[in-house]
């Protein structure tokens, strides 16, 4: 998530609501992928200070103007063909959302808000095909984000993350950083975040909208494997007898063992990472270093420097991402503390990335073409 700036010029972040120098409010504009300042105009409409705006109104989503868990805005007028919302596009995919009578839920809420809004910011940075349940009530996508419940015989109902047909369920617990921790520690997992929630279950959702009956489905079981081997059998098999000894040879994470469809989602969740935090990279100028990755070859030549402008292949990606994980690890090995990246990109896994970055770059032509056909 690169870093904006305000019409003052202060330095801006993408959850910001207000600068702290200047004070104006801040909004982010989804429809040009900017956060601006605003200016306040009649009719409780605001003004965008960024250039890319083009000058039109905006008014602020629902859940910013009156639940402060949000800072996105709505055009003021609606796209041709499109009806007025109260929604911005990331809350208009909310079906379900926490009971907020129970004051913790708020805060939980907020927070999943925030790591769902980095998702869709992506989303609509890749021109993926992206509609809620109201505009595409077969395809579209919907997020139900749940508790956990007490049965009258006084057991806990718990609330399974996943996604069915379009639909995400999250367990709200998962935003408690010491709930999630705790689960951490007992799954073994090296890496377990909210965002990455989001990430895993946005890649099954696009499975079914890239891969399911398309001319990919070959291509995507001679890597991944056959996704109509028994789902639940499979799940059962992993959480008894693990991953296999050498699993990290050919997958990004001891869950991805579990079946297909998890190895697809947990690498395409792997993509969006690498994707979020090359970005802020390029913004703060972290990458450009040259690196020999293999310092006892004195034969192999340094590597190219791997610039923003350069990653528009996918050598050019994950060139980028070799060096900046090298150099990202050794500053937390400076301070003490565990590797920020504790993943080895083998062979495999990298094909397996490099396919999902094929799939992502032609879903986005496609629905570049169905938005075009639509003018």
């Amino acid at each position: 998530m690169k870093t904006f700036n305000c019409a003052c010029g202060e330095l801006i972040f993408f959850e910001n609501v207000k600068c702290l120098v200047c004070g104006r409010e801040l909004g982010f504009l989804p429809d040009v992928l900017t956060l601006s300042s605003l200016e306040a105009a009649d009719g409780g409409l605001f003004k965008a200070t960024s250039g890319k705006s083009g000058g039109q109104l905006y008014k602020k989503c629902q859940n910013y103007a009156k639940e402060s868990v949000c800072n996105w805005m709505i055009p003021a007028e609606p796209a041709p063909g499109k009806e007025q919302n109260t929604f911005c596009a990331s809350c208009r995919l909310n079906q379900t959302i926490p009971d907020l009578s129970l004051d913790q839920n708020h805060d939980l809420w907020r927070r999943m808000e925030m790591a769902k809004r980095r998702l869709v910011y992506t989303l609509l940075l890749f021109k993926l095909p992206l509609a809620n349940k109201t505009e595409d009530p077969e395809k579209g996508l919907a997020f139900a984000f749940l508790e956990d419940g007490v049965n009258p015989d006084g057991s806990v109902s718990k609330v399974m993350t996943g996604h069915e047909n379009g639909l995400i369920t999250l367990n709200i617990a998962e935003a408690d950083d010491s709930v999630r921790e705790k689960i951490r520690n007992a799954m073994k997992e090296p890496l377990r975040t909210l965002l990455g929630h989001f990430r895993h279950e946005i890649g099954h959702y696009y499975w079914d909208r890239l891969i399911r009956d398309t001319n990919y489905l070959d291509r995507f079981r001679t890597l991944f494997g056959d996704e109509q081997a028994d789902y639940e059998q499979a799940l059962q098999h992993h959480y008894s007898h693990g991953a296999p000894p050498d699993w990290q040879n050919n997958y990004i994470s001891h869950y991805a063992t579990a079946h297909p469809w998890e190895d697809w989602a947990e690498t395409w969740a792997h993509f969006m990472h690498i994707q979020d935090t090359l970005e802020v990279a390029n913004d703060f100028g972290l990458v450009g270093k040259s690196i020999r990755l293999d310092p006892g070859d004195a034969q192999q030549p340094r590597r190219k420097t791997w610039l923003s402008s350069e990653q528009v292949t996918f050598e050019g990606i994950i060139g980028a991402w070799a060096e900046l994980t090298i150099a990202l690890n050794s500053i937390n090995r400076c301070m003490g503390v565990a590797d920020v990246y504790p993943f080895v990109l083998s062979p495999p896994i990298t094909n397996k990335l490099q396919f999902i970055f094929e799939v992502i770059s032609a879903g986005s032509a496609k629905s570049a073409v169905a938005t075009n056909s639509k003018k």
